[in-house]
Order: C-alpha cells, then sequence, then structure tokens
C-alpha cells in the first residue's frame, strides 16, 4: 500500500521509520527489556515525525491558553515550533503535512510507544487520511503544573501508523472455554510447565551468559515443542523511509543528544587490535594485510591530540577527481532500488544470492541461516570450556602477570589454556579476545566444536570457518578487506556499521585497508577527520543465527554487544582473489 506525505511550498517535515530503541531499555541490566518482543515490535510499529527545533515548556497551572510558557533553543527561532492554542495545559505541534492512505485505511497518530516523558504525556488521535484535505496537529497534555519538559531538536514528537477502517466495526469479541480450539489446552499447559521448569533451573544453576537467562520461545516464533509457528512472525520490524521528490530517501538525524550509532564507544586502551576480518591466517590476503601493517596496531594508552584536521587524500588531478565523482554518482543511483538499509532475507537461494548481491557487491543480512545449527543453543560459556577443556589457545590483549597466562611477542599472541581464557573474558574490563588471525594456530584445539556447525552450501564450499570469540564490548575498527566475506553470528548480538567503497576519497586511508578515523560513533576523531561526518553508512544488528555478506572493498566496523561467538567464511562457491591484484604501497 502507499503512504504518502503531500506538502505545501515551504513545509519540510521530519518523518523516519520508527526506531526500535529505547534509551531506558538501552539501560535495563543486560538490556533485558528487549527480551520482550511485544515492547520492541510496539517500538518500531510505524513512522516517527521530528521536532524541528530544540525547546522546554512549562505549565503553570492555569486552564487558559497562555497558561503554558515555550522557550525556544537559540538558533531555532525561524523554524516552526510548538504553541500553546487549546490551553487546558496542552503543547499543540503543526503537522506539515497531508497524509493520504489507501480508501477505507486511517492514520492513528499519538506518541512513541514505550516512551514516557516525566510531566507530560501524548495525546492520541485517528484520521481518516483517504479523503480529508486538512492537516491534523499533534498534542501533549502536561501531568502537573510547574514543571519544565524539554524536547530535543529531531526528537519524535508524533508517532502513527495505518490502521483499517471497518476492522473493528467487523470484529466479533467473545469469551470461550480453552478447550474449544484443538490443542490449545495442550500447547499452553505445555509450555507453562517448561517456564516452571526452566526458572527452577535458573534458580539452581545459575547461568553466566545472559542469553542463557531467559527462554526464547516466543522471540523465535517457537511453539511450545520447539516446532515453528507462523512463517510470516516478527522479531524486528524495519519500514521503509520516506522517498522524497527527487527520489533521495528521507534520512533524518538523531537528535543532537544522542549519539550518531546506536552503542557506546569503547574507551580507545580498551579497543582490541585492528583486524583483518575475512581470512586465515594461510590465505595470502590475510598475510599482506599483517605484513604491510606490521601488526602492530594496540591502540595507544592514550588517545592523541584530534585539534587540527587531517587531510583525507591528496587534492589529485582531474582523473581522480573524475573517478571519484563517478563512484558517488553510482551509489547514489544503486540506492534508489534500496530503502536506506541493508536487505534482509530469509531462506535465500544461492542461484539468487550470486545474481543480487554477490556479482553485484550489495551486502545482505540472511536471517536465520544458522538456526538449524546445535551451535547455536549449546555454545554457552560453559558448554565451550567442558568441549575444549585446557587445550592451549592463541589469542590477543588479555592480562599479563596471570601464571596461566605465557605473553608471546606482542599483544596479539597470548597463549593460555582455553578454560583459562573463558574465564578471563568473564571479568569485567577483560579486553581478551580470540580472532580470525588466532585461526590457524588455533585449529587443532578448538576442533571439537565442529561437530555442532552445519554447513552453508547454498553459497560456501565445505570448509572451516574463522572463529572470533570475546565478550560485550569488543571492537574492530573500520577497514575494508580484501576478499569477499559472509559473517556468521552464532551466539550474541554484534553492531556493523558498513560504508560503500565509493566513500573511499572521505575515510582518510592512508595505511593499506584501515582508516584513521577509526570509529564513526567517535565525535573527537570526527572532528579531525570532517570529510567522514556526512558519508553514507548503513547500521546492521547481527543477532545470533544470522549471517551477514559484506562485499570486498566495503568500510566496517564491528562492536560485540554481549558475549559473542562468530565465524567468519571466505570459501564462497564463486572466485574471490581480488586480494591478488591489490595494488602496493
Amino acid at each position: 500500500m502507499d503512504l504518502i506525505c503531500y506538502t505545501y511550498p515551504g513545509w519540510a517535515p521530519r518523518i523516519r521509520p520508527a526506531s526500535p530503541k529505547r534509551d531506558w531499555m538501552e539501560k535495563t541490566p543486560e538490556r533485558f527489556a528487549y527480551r520482550c518482543l511485544p515492547l520492541a515490535i510496539a517500538n518500531a510499529h510505524g513512522w516517527e515525525l521530528l521536532s524541528p527545533c530544540g525547546f522546554e515548556a512549562r505549565w503553570t497551572g492555569s486552564l487558559a491558553a497562555d497558561g503554558v510558557e515555550i522557550r525556544v533553543d537559540p538558533g531555532n527561532e525561524g523554524k516552526q515550533k510548538p504553541v500553546a492554542l487549546f490551553g487546558h495545559g496542552t503543547i499543540t505541534f503543526h503537522v506539515e503535512g497531508i497524509f493520504r492512505t489507501p480508501e477505507g485505511w486511517n492514520l492513528w497518530a499519538g506518541g512513541p510507544p514505550n516512551a514516557a516523558k516525566d510531566g507530560i504525556a501524548a495525546l492520541g488521535g485517528v484520521i481518516e487520511t483517504d479523503w480529508s484535505p486538512y492537516t491534523f496537529t499533534m498534542n501533549w497534555r502536561f501531568t502537573r503544573p510547574n514543571h519544565w519538559v524539554r524536547f530535543e531538536e529531531n526528537e519524535p514528537f508524533c508517532f502513527l501508523f495505518p490502521v483499517q477502517r471497518e476492522v473493528l466495526l467487523e470484529t466479533e469479541p467473545s469469551i470461550r472455554p480453552m478447550t474449544e480450539e484443538p490443542g490449545l489446552k495442550e500447547a499452553f499447559e505445555a509450555w507453562s510447565k517448561s517456564r516452571d521448569d526452566f526458572h527452577k533451573w535458573i534458580a539452581e544453576n545459575p547461568p553466566e551468559a545472559s542469553a542463557d537467562k531467559w527462554q526464547k520461545l516466543y522471540f523465535r516464533g517457537q511453539r511450545p515443542d520447539g516446532s515453528p509457528g507462523p512463517g510470516d512472525h516478527k522479531s524486528k520490524l524495519r519500514l521503509k523511509p520516506f522517498r522524497t521528490p527527487d527520489g533521495s530517501l528521507m534520512e533524518p538525524p538523531e537528535p543532537k543528544a544522542a549519539c550518531p550509532v546506536a552503542h557506546q564507544s569503547v574507551p580507545a586502551a580498551a579497543a582490541p587490535a585492528i583486524l583483518a576480518a575475512a581470512a586465515p591466517l594461510q590465505n595470502p590476503a590475510l598475510a599482506l594485510t599483517l605484513d604491510r601493517l606490521g601488526f602492530n596496531a594496540a591502540p595507544q594508552a592514550q588517545a592523541p591530540a584530534l585539534a587540527l584536521p587531517v587531510q583525507a587524500k591528496p587534492a589529485g588531478g582531474l582523473a581522480e577527481k573524475r573517478r571519484d565523482w563517478l563512484l558517488a554518482a553510482m551509489e547514489r543511483q544503486r540506492g534508489l532500488a534500496s530503502n536506506g538499509a541493508v536487505p534482509r532475507e530469509r531462506g535465500l537461494p544461492g542461484d539468487e544470492f550470486l545474481a543480487r548481491y554477490y556479482a553485484a557487491s550489495r551486502p545482505v543480512v540472511i536471517e536465520g541461516a544458522l538456526e538449524d545449527w546445535p551451535a547455536r543453543i549449546r555454545w554457552t560459556p560453559d558448554y565451550l570450556k567442558r568441549k575444549v577443556g585446557k587445550a592451549r589457545i592463541e589469542y590477543q590483549a588479555g592480562r599479563d602477570g596471570d601464571p596461566d597466562f605465557e605473553l608471546y611477542k606482542d599483544r596479539h599472541k597470548v597463549g593460555a589454556p582455553f578454560d583459562a581464557f573463558i574465564d578471563a573474558i568473564r571479568r569485567p574490563g577483560n579486553d581478551a579476545y580470540l580472532t580470525a588471525y588466532n585461526s590457524s594456530a588455533n585449529r587443532a584445539a578448538l576442533k571439537p566444536l565442529e561437530r555442532d556447525l552445519g554447513h552453508l552450501d547454498a553459497y560456501l564450499t565445505r570448509g572451516p570457518g574463522m572463529i572470533w570469540i570475546g565478550p560485550g564490548g569488543t571492537f574492530t575498527p573500520l577497514h575494508f578487506d580484501l576478499t569477499n566475506n559472509l559473517i556468521a553470528q552464532i551466539v550474541g548480538t554484534k553492531e556493523l556499521l558498513l560504508v560503500p567503497p565509493s566513500e573511499t576519497p572521505n575515510m582518510y586511508n592512508r595505511r593499506h585497508v584501515f582508516s584513521d578515523v577509526h570509529d564513526l560513533a567517535d565525535a573527537a576523531r570526527l572532528e579531525a577527520h570532517p570529510l567522514a561526518r556526512d558519508v553514507r553508512s548503513y547500521a546492521v544488528e547481527l543477532q545470533a543465527g544470522d549471517v551477514v555478506y559484506i562485499p570486498v572493498g566495503w568500510w566496517h566496523q564491528v562492536r560485540a554487544r554481549d558475549f559473542s561467538v562468530t565465524l567468519t567464511y571466505t570459501n564462497f562457491r564463486w572466485p574471490n582473489d581480488a586480494w591478488e591484484s591489490f595494488p602496493g604501497e
């Protein structure tokens, strides 16, 4: 269906697909609030209109319209600001647009779900947008007098989604005994018993990993016996952004007070080394990367002064400028066929993957590709310890001085028993990380884990992947790879930020495949590298069971949200040898 926002000359609404994230949910222990799938789905169940200015407002308690005081931030006086029109302790946002829905469809408009503001509440409304030539307003009502309420610029003030007008009127509500629905009572009782048993098990065997502390049947769309539920079950909503008259996608910025990337920054001293995430050590592409870098990439203990902007690249001649122009034009054109996000597929056949993504060098997330792999369920920290035991492994960083830890030649090659490594990454503040760089040295020790893995025959030839194991917060800084990668998330969640190759002129690429920007969420680095501020980027949340394809040359940075186990594959069924012709320094 079409949802159209018609604008009058001078109108400039700011609209975006609603975010599933909420500040208070982020701050719950282990972000447990997101385990409630209905909450997360409701958060993203529509589009948000954003405030064009920052302001503060207070209600005096008077029922008159002048009983509300509004103070707009300096520099925002000329923008469309809220007003006090109706009295009774309300403020009104004007909506710069006339929305149109198909015949028989309304728009529900209200405040963002699960996002309460202290001292004020959003009022809801339903508008017949299939015929009305009138604008509507979004109103908020104060809940107590003499309390200042603040809205940031680009903070959502209205949340809307289509609803079918006649559905409620045609609904026949009734109450019936559970036995009338075949199998429902048995399924409910089985689930209820399994929940009680699970809670008892949790009480008797408190798990370390957050993923093991809750049942995931509904979240995964599974019935109590583990069988799949409906095929259209959603664990996420990703709505399309509005397209502007020139064909581009509207991507309003985050509120000024918010971080441009939805994850916390890791202090430089705690960040692991920059890694070539694509290839095993014996792969010449990785060997070339390590040789050029010397793999001496440990972050400095103290961040360097970043007072002066760094030049991204030499000014270049006409040929270089034309090349950069062509890259940017091609990326803009490619974006016409996307919704401003990395596509997400489920059950993607190999031939379609080849035609639409691999050959086209377009990233894609393939959801649920690993759902039938035993590792998805088994690989808790305790299980990994039992399977690998005290076999000696090599990894990066870690705590020096522990008698179980033998420092090899640098922080990128630390040796220890595997069970001691798992214990280490459970300790707060530990930055130990087992990475693809260590794959060759660890293949024999980690071989017992291979029987828990499946195969991705639609995309890959048979062969081992490169394993990454680390705690939440581990971070791989901004770089590109010399091979196509398939990253398979077994346990935990990782947040990736992808930047297309067309932005390379703005990435301050002075050393091999690495960016001096390091982290696109770091305001200080962006201040020193201003060309990177406005690069086109795509955020990807990679959940357990999903894989993401990252084409050769795409910039990316990766941060683990929690305890994470990941496999990287480069053994595609199709040629993957671009590294062979990579220009030297």
